[in-house]
């Protein structure tokens, strides 16, 4: 994790002004706040997904489907390694 972000730090970076709306600025704003992040890293974010190859998207809700369909069959045949909750990490659908 520590090796991306200094990767993505480190890669050069274009200015680009864009111009949105006063109240998704401030939806923006708010939303970059509450995660602790800058509304360029949220927009950056968004780019990124945007020109994100598509078939990325359907594999990952391919892979979220078959967890949600088999999580607790995968819990019985491993109990030790069951999370205690449903929102652990690596079980969110």
């Amino acid at each position: 994790m520590l090796y991306a972000l200094l990767y993505v730090r480190s890669m050069a970076s274009k200015p680009v002004t864009i111009r949105v709306p006063e109240e998704l600025h401030a939806q923006l704003q708010e939303r970059a706040e509450a995660e602790g992040t800058t509304v360029t890293a949220l927009i950056t974010e968004a780019a990124t997904n945007a020109v994100r190859d598509p078939r990325l998207k359907g594999a990952a809700e391919a892979f979220r489907s078959f967890i949600a369909d088999h999580a607790d069959a995968f819990d019985q045949a491993f109990p030790d390694d069951a999370p205690d909750r449903l929102d652990a990490p690596g079980r969110a659908a």
